[in-house]
């Protein structure tokens, strides 16, 4: 077995047990979304990207992968096990035309390796580093919390941080999201649990990362929303006007539409709907919206079941995400979600989502010009509507989109590759 780099000394604790919450990761907070009766399946082909697979130094089993811009090239995340089960946080950087060597951020025995909580990585204008990964809380299947590590040689020794959040209490804390200024600032926001033992809701909290030895020490976390959906990842970016993120709001009557928050001059606004696509479900459907921002250029896309069913969505801003034009609908058949969406110099809001066929299922991706003008859909490659495919996830790179995916099947394995910007 490879030997792996030096990795920080973290807390270790006794392995039984992974194996049964890495199933119930795989089953999520609640069941799949069924597709409305008599939803036609989409076409089994639109028209084929030219794609060039460039995979990662991932090894057996890798899950979760997630991407980052730097200066230094594009850094790829994933976790992966071993062969006695313990998982390891792994990085490699694409640069120069080639992925660098995999190197180890952090491994421990009680790490939660979940398909739709994604560790990641957050890199400030100075250098610095900052990433986390997931690790329990308790006992509970998702009692589990955020641990941040500081790397300030680029990534190659990792320092833990502790907890990213001021409260350790045996509930949820997860779906972290980062927005980074240009000036190396990072704003981190979170669901948090912390309220639901006591019969309150699951909470979006948001911290600023500061160089400390325990971030909760000296930054005490804020709640900008009391009431969201439970396990529906976040999104954050860095406007002109400063930081907003975007979540699955959570209404009294199970109503779970898209909101944002922005940063503003007396602290933070208010949370506000996207759009009122009025999707009322009883669960949480594991699919949360992404956004990408350019000074106050701001795109969201995000995956809705609400109105004339299932559909991926695409919102427009010119003010910060104060405001948005009409969503535009980029598919119209049965998209399953798991939607990304970055913005390219030109202007263009590029989104991928993963859709149905009839023989599984494909990533898929749209550009939409700033004027809404749609280029045919793209079909990135075939995957499997399991959940165990996980999301895929793209990034620009020059002139170039860089894609992230998990191929699913009886031996699964983390795959990258690029194609033009439309």
């Amino acid at each position: 077995m490879e030997t792996i780099p030096p990795i920080p000394s973290v807390r270790r604790f006794v392995f039984a047990g992974l194996f049964a919450v890495v199933l119930a990761s795989l089953t999520a907070c609640q069941p799949s979304v069924p597709s409305p009766p008599g939803a036609e399946k989409a076409p089994a082909t639109r028209q084929a990207a030219a794609l060039q697979v460039l995979d990662p130094p991932a090894g057996p089993g890798a899950i979760a992968p997630n991407l980052l811009a730097t200066s230094q090239g594009v850094l790829l995340t994933w976790m992966e096990p071993s062969d006695d089960g313990v998982f390891t946080l792994f990085y490699s950087r694409y640069e120069s035309g080639r992925w660098t060597p995999r190197h180890a951020i952090a491994s421990a025995d009680d790490a939660f390796a979940n398909w739709a909580d994604l560790p990641a990585v957050a890199g400030s204008g100075t250098g610095i580093l900052y990433a986390h990964w997931l690790s329990k809380l308790g006992t509970d299947t998702y009692a589990y919390g955020a641990e941040l590590l500081r790397s300030e040689d680029g990534g190659e020794s990792w320092a833990p941080l502790g907890w990213l959040h001021d409260d350790t209490s045996e509930s949820e804390h997860g779906f972290v999201s980062y927005a980074t200024s240009d000036e190396g600032v990072i704003q981190a926001f979170w669901l948090d649990g912390r309220a639901m033992p006591k019969g309150g809701a699951m909470q979006l909290r948001t911290t600023r990362l500061e160089r400390a030895v325990a971030v909760a020490e000296s930054s005490r976390s804020v709640v900008l929303d009391d009431r969201v959906c439970e396990c529906c990842s976040t999104d954050a970016a860095w406007t002109a006007s400063g930081p907003v993120v975007v979540y699955r709001d959570r209404s009294p009557e199970e109503v779970r539409d898209i909101a944002i928050v922005r940063a503003v001059d007396d602290g933070w606004s208010e949370s506000s709907i996207i759009h009122r696509d009025e999707w009322t479900i009883e669960g949480c459907p594991v699919n949360g919206p992404a956004i990408s921002a350019h000074g106050d250029r701001v795109a969201v896309a995000w995956f809705t079941a609400g109105g004339s069913g299932p559909s991926v969505q695409l919102a427009l801003s010119d003010d910060g995400g104060a405001h948005f034009g009409p969503p535009i609908r980029l598919e119209e058949a049965t998209p399953l979600g798991r939607v990304d969406v970055i913005l390219t110099a030109g202007g263009n809001a590029v989104v991928s989502w993963v859709d149905t066929t009839e023989t599984g299922a494909e990533v898929r991706w749209q550009s939409v010009s700033p004027g809404g003008a749609k280029t045919p859909v793209q079909v990135l490659t075939t995957t499997d509507p399991a959940r165990s495919s996980g999301f895929p996830k793209l990034i620009a790179h020059g002139d170039q989109l860089l894609f992230a995916w998990i191929e699913s099947g009886e031996s699964p394995r983390l795959r990258a590759g690029l194609m033009a910007l439309p």
